[in-house]
């Protein structure tokens, strides 16, 4: 949809006959025909990511609708009607792995650690704060802003900071952390949260200028000839271009030398992709980066609002400069308010946002979510939400400007979603598993959700090479 106000990206639109709820309205969402919706449908799987909050009907509709736009996309590309998509029917078996891939991912046998040491929650003399310092550089800035020594084991670092949180305010905490860069969010009572949620769009759309016609010819994948410049880091954009790579697209992963990636999420958010390393600062890099932008077709980034901008990537500047572009932009904390520059995660949504309270368990303490579902659930709408822009592209030859936030998600699921009561088989994650060799080990790993019409899905055409390891260049 454009942003003009229309009701359906709010939640207030009228579903479709036939259609599930939530697919129907993040389709809307999305801009796509009403009536493609109730192509969708969905084969149960009890026990599918239990929470309070309907997680499970979350993450089937964003999987459902990303489905649907690439069979838009082929159908558009082989010069069938939209109607000839046909049938989808999506396995929530295959989205709750696939919502789990970090946690169910194995590495020759290994299973890599989810959180460091002081990342998590911590009580503090009024109430909780979710920190995360999983990066060694966050982890430094976040004992420097507590006045707390680096030195010492992981042990003793993690008792020096509860002991310095159990004496401070949860909100002072909070205030400390953010103009040091590091991360730490006071645990918000539901309702009285820092950001106004109710009301934050799903996606943000807007078309770029008029351009010449790009057509797409008709290929054995969805995305095939695609070329994706991928700006993204932990988790959500890397799910995003992870799946437009398991649809054919060429996705080339671009980081600064300076922010190296844990090897572990690269094992597992890497499959299809090639990585490279590049600075923007050196000139020679900035051309390198300049001719791969010319001739990209999409580019999605992941860096907080305002952070790339002095090097020509906000979306206006894209859009006046490569008008067929689809550029997409990510942000943890949504597009408007005090908190849209802020750094931040899924598990720091999760907490500013009320969810960890409403998560709570037994004795009151904080939750969360059974997955990272806003990361995930963002990262199949950013993949659709690109795959319906190069549908509508086919036609005008324009681009378009996308705009999306972990707290749009978390906002939906907290307002915008019924629960659902479909009975079926339990979740058994072991059929949406495969197996293959790659430059970091044997890797046992979650199988793509995506369904085709008509039955079928999609797989990575190569492993996840080593992190920044590959040439600069298109395929």
């Amino acid at each position: 949809m454009d942003d003009n106000g229309d009701d359906r990206a709010h939640g207030h639109g009228d579903d479709h006959a036939g259609a599930d709820s939530a697919t129907a309205y993040a389709w809307a969402a999305l801009g796509g025909a009403p009536d493609l919706a109730a192509a969708v449908s969905y084969a149960p799987a009890a026990g599918a990511l239990p929470a309070r909050l309907p997680v499970r009907e979350m993450a089937r509709a964003t999987v459902g609708v990303c489905s649907l736009a690439a069979a838009e996309l082929d159908a558009r590309r082989s010069g069938r009607p939209p109607a000839g998509t046909g049938g989808i029917r999506v396995a929530e078996a295959a989205v709750a792995t696939a919502f789990h891939s970090e946690r169910l991912l194995r590495i020759d046998g290994r299973q890599p650690t989810a959180f460091a040491p002081l990342s998590g929650f911590w009580r503090t003399a009024d109430g909780w704060v979710r920190t995360h310092a999983n990066y060694p550089h966050h982890r430094a800035r976040l004992l420097a802003a507590l006045g707390i020594p680096a030195r010492g084991t992981p042990e003793e670092l993690v008792e020096r900071l509860r002991a310095e949180l159990a004496g401070r305010r949860a909100q002072e905490v909070q205030e400390a952390a953010y103009p040091a860069g590091a991360l730490a969010v006071a645990v918000a009572r539901p309702g009285a949260t820092a950001m106004p949620l109710d009301g934050l769009p799903l996606v943000e759309s807007r078309p770029g200028p008029d351009a010449a016609a790009r057509p797409l010819p008709a290929a054995p994948l969805p995305a095939e000839g695609v070329r994706v410049l991928d700006l993204t880091r932990v988790l959500a954009g890397p799910v995003a271009t992870r799946t437009l790579a398991a649809l054919g697209a060429d996705v080339l992963r671009i980081d600064a030398p300076r922010l190296p990636e844990d090897p572990d999420s690269h094992a597992d958010t890497g499959f299809g992709k090639r990585s490279a390393r590049l600075d923007l600062g050196d000139p020679g890099d900035r051309r390198t980066f300049g001719e791969l932008l010319a001739r990209a077709d999409v580019v999605v980034s992941g860096y907080r609002p305002g952070a790339l901008d002095r090097f020509g990537l906000d979306p206006d500047t894209l859009a006046d400069r490569h008008p067929g572009l689809i550029a997409v932009h990510l942000c943890a904390w949504g597009w408007s308010g005090p908190w849209t520059g802020r750094r931040g995660f899924d598990s720091l949504v999760q907490a500013g946002t009320g969810i960890a309270a409403l998560e709570a368990g037994p004795d009151g303490s904080p939750g969360a979510l059974p997955a990272q579902a806003l990361d995930h659930g963002t990262g199949y709408l950013i993949a659709a939400a690109v795959l319906r822009a190069l549908t509508e592209r086919q036609d005008t030859g324009a681009g378009r400007r996308l705009r999306l936030s972990l707290a749009g998600t978390a906002s939906w699921l907290l307002h915008g979603l019924t629960p659902v009561t479909e009975d079926g088989p339990g979740h058994d994650p072991d059929p949406w598993l495969a197996e293959t060799e790659s430059p970091y080990g044997t890797l046992r790993y979650a199988r793509s959700p995506l369904a085709r019409p008509g039955g079928g899905g999609f797989n990575w055409s190569r492993p996840p090479g080593r992190w920044g390891t590959d040439a600069p260049v298109w395929r």
